[in-house]
C-alpha cells in the first residue's frame, strides 16, 4: 500500500576465513547510536570465541555516525581494533561491498519480483525475513566472503587489487 512503507536496516559482519555472524536486522527508519552499540555487542558475542590472540579487527565505513566516541570506547573495552575506511571508498575497500552485497541485493530482488508475479503487493515483516533469509543463505557464503577480502586486497594482502581499479596514474 502506497505511503505505508518501513525501512529495514541489516548490519552484517564477516571474517576473512569466510565465517559470518547472524545478520542484525533493525526495523526502524533511522539507525541511532544505541543500535550500533547493540550491534557491537552482537558482533563481540559471535566473534570473540574465534579470536586468535587478544584482539579483533573491525573494518567499518568511516561515516561519522558509525564512529562515535561511545562506539570507539566500547570497541576499546572489548579489545576490538576499529579501522574506519575513508568516506566514499567502501565499493573498493569494504569486503562486504566488494563481493557480497551485490549478489544479496540481486537474490533479494529476485524474491520480491517472484512475490509480485504472484500478486503479492505488500511485504510484511515476516515475508521480508523469509525472502531475506533465502537471499542471505545464497549470497553471504564462505566463497563470496573470501572473495570479498581478496577483492579488497586485504587477505591475502594485495594493494594492487584496489589500485588497479582506480582511474589514476601512480608515479614514483
Amino acid at each position: 500500500q502506497l505511503g505505508n512503507r518501513e525501512w529495514v536496516t541489516v548490519i552484517q559482519g564477516v571474517g576473512a576465513s569466510g565465517r559470518r555472524i547472524p545478520p542484525f536486522v533493525v526495523f526502524a527508519g533511522k539507525v541511532l547510536i544505541n543500535v550500533y552499540l547493540a550491534w557491537l555487542e552482537h558482533f563481540n558475542t559471535h566473534t570473540k570465541r574465534h579470536t586468535i590472540g587478544g584482539y579483533q579487527l573491525l573494518i567499518i565505513n568511516g561515516h561519522e555516525s558509525h564512529c562515535s566516541i561511545d562506539f570507539q570506547d566500547l570497541c576499546k573495552e572489548k579489545n576490538i581494533i576499529l579501522l574506519c575506511m575513508p568516506p566514499h571508498s567502501s565499493h573498493l575497500l569494504q569486503p562486504l561491498d566488494v563481493a557480497c552485497f551485490s549478489p544479496l541485493k540481486r537474490k533479494y530482488g529476485d524474491a520480491v519480483s517472484g512475490l509480485a508475479r504472484n500478486r503479492t503487493h505488500y511485504i510484511s515483516k515476516e515475508t521480508f525475513l523469509l525472502a531475506f533469509k533465502a537471499a542471505f543463505k545464497q549470497s553471504i557464503t564462505k566463497e563470496n566472503i573470501q572473495a570479498s577480502f581478496r577483492g579488497a586486497g586485504l587477505v591475502p594482502h594485495d594493494p594492487q587489487a584496489v589500485l588497479s581499479k582506480l582511474d589514476v596514474v601512480v608515479q614514483t
